[in-house]
């Protein structure tokens, strides 16, 4: 893969969502063998961490999925729950640390199953913890009737989404391997990840687009409000000014934020005044701000809006203001530079913000929107932002990226 190649899929991961990511519930459902790191480590959301004086009672201690040196016939797999259902379009294998015990080769297969289909063999995988002293499954490898059950679903026969493909070690300039998925199926639940024949990668995300299936009781009339924003009903982050601190897609993600790192946060401005000045309004005279476009899940009417500046205590921002629009056809180019020309609707006004707070606002907006424009003045950060309103019923809006 050519440099020009690989930037632009750098930047085309940057928006898309996660899907295996356990802070979106993804699971691991079976593993052939997790001898020196068990196969949770693949979908965990922080970054990859090594020490080199810790070992187990197994060996090395490593931060990812680590099988045993095979001496068998065969080589290692796993199966993954996907948190959010959708397409697969990149996946960004990590052989983080893994410098001389990396896998060689990694393939990846898909599928989508009925919602519970894996959740037998799930169950008696955690039973396998059950009394171990570290509750874990390291020094473990599947047992026969793991391996019978995980045979039923017939996985060797989903679709192959990345061939077999060699991975470099896991060193700096090397560690990080973005793949394009092809021949993917338009929805998964589940994916394979088979490693060639054995050893260790680190991470393994699945970035994509969530597929929320609505249906008929999420129109009804009288239906409870739904985050048209959230990551899990199909929200995306499209751009942004600034992401110094942190990437917009954050604002949509679940719960309330962990850190600081887990929102969105622009850098200084660097020409704000030496002394700041506040005018008639209230408001802050600094010039600049920071915007960011986020897409609806699907075309929706926002009733409610919630600015969350949780764990933003001295870097908040002074306000903030939302405008909506409808363009169902858009392209994320369009928005590239905050879009420009289009027809935005006030949702709400400049508004002053607290610190570590979540401010709740009503908005009853008849008009439909398929986008949000957020700017904060003069610059800070957000953790999260909620859409609350009732999804629309018409032709599907253009989801790609």
């Amino acid at each position: 893969m050519g440099n020009a190649e690989s930037v632009a899929r750098v930047s085309e991961a940057e928006n898309l969502t996660d899907l295996a990511n356990e802070r979106v519930g993804g699971r691991i459902v079976f593993a052939t063998d997790e001898w020196f790191a068990a196969a949770d480590n693949l979908i965990c959301d922080e970054e990859p961490r090594f020490d080199p004086d810790t070992y187990t009672t197994y060996g090395k201690e490593m931060d990812g999925w680590e099988s045993r040196r095979k001496r068998v016939a065969g080589h290692d797999w796993a199966i993954v729950e996907l948190g959010l259902p959708g397409e697969i379009q990149l996946l960004e294998v990590d052989t983080a640390f893994f410098t001389g015990n990396q896998a060689p080769r990694i393939s990846v297969q898909a599928v989508e199953l009925p919602e519970g289909t894996t959740d037998a063999l799930r169950e008696l995988r955690l039973q396998r913890c059950v009394g171990r002293a570290d509750g874990g499954r390291i020094g473990l490898h599947a047992n026969q009737q793991e391996l019978d059950m995980a045979e039923e679903l017939g996985s060797s026969d989903w679709d192959e989404i990345l061939p077999m493909t060699a991975l470099k070690p896991g060193y700096e300039a090397t560690r990080r391997h973005i793949l394009k998925a092809v021949n993917v199926p338009p929805r998964a639940t589940h994916i394979r990840v088979n490693i060639y024949p054995d050893g260790g990668v680190a991470r393994l995300r699945c970035l994509g687009l969530v597929s929320r299936k609505w249906t008929a009781l999420d129109y009804a009339e009288g239906a409870a409000l739904v985050d048209l924003l959230a990551v899990e009903n199909g929200g995306a982050a499209i751009s942004c000014s600034n992401q110094h601190y942190g990437h917009p897609k954050n604002l949509i993600r679940p719960g309330r934020g962990i850190h600081m790192g887990d929102g969105w946060e622009t850098a200084r401005k660097a020409g704000r005044p030496a002394v700041l000045q506040v005018g008639d309004d209230g408001l802050v005279k600094a010039p600049g701000s920071d915007w960011a476009v986020l897409r609806l899940g699907t075309v929706g009417q926002i009733s409610v809006l919630v600015i969350d500046t949780n764990h933003f205590k001295g870097n908040f921002p002074e306000s903030c203001e939302v405008l909506g629009c409808y363009a169902p056809y858009a392209t994320p180019k369009v928005f590239e530079s905050g879009g420009r020309g289009m027809h935005w609707l006030p949702v709400l006004e400049r508004t002053k913000l607290r610190p570590n707070s979540q401010h709740r606002f009503a908005v009853p907006l008849a008009e439909k929107v398929t986008h949000v424009k957020i700017t904060m003045y003069p610059d800070g950060g957000i953790m999260r932002v909620r859409a609350l309103g009732r999804p629309v019923q018409e032709h599907a809006m253009r989801s790609r990226l």
